[in-house]
């Protein structure tokens, strides 16, 4: 699996604006809105759902990144925005560290494989130094 089968060119930003990790994700939603991958209307219902999955631990895995993700139903298939942020965002990293890149990856309710072997390729990749 590569990267790039999932990860939405029109979907990076290498210069988010958010200073919370509210904001950083609602901002990578706003992306994935703008490339035509998620309708709006279901813009507030996944920004939910990765608040959710974020209540259940921080998805920031330290070393600078964080994956936030969730499942839904409001896409068909695996899709991913990436973001940048140059001053760094408390996003409760594991290792207690600002967060700078961001990997927010979608994935349809069914797909437990290539949702999983997609968060290890990603985590694989960033935190090669």
């Amino acid at each position: 699996m590569k990267i790039m089968e999932f990860l939405c060119e029109k979907a990076v930003s290498a210069d988010l604006k958010s200073l919370d990790k509210k904001g950083v994700i609602e901002e990578l939603v706003d992306l994935l809105v703008k490339a035509g991958k998620i309708k709006d209307k279901d813009k507030q219902k996944i920004i939910e759902i990765i608040l959710n999955r974020e209540a259940l631990g921080s998805t920031g895995i330290g070393q600078g990144i964080a994956i936030p993700h969730g499942k839904t139903d409001c896409v068909k298939e695996l899709t991913a925005a990436l973001g940048i942020s140059k001053r760094g965002i408390n996003f409760d990293a594991l290792d207690g560290e600002p967060v700078f890149i961001f990997f927010l990856l979608l994935a349809p309710e069914d797909s437990a494989g290539p949702h999983l072997k997609a968060l290890a390729k990603i985590s694989r990749l960033l935190r090669d130094k």
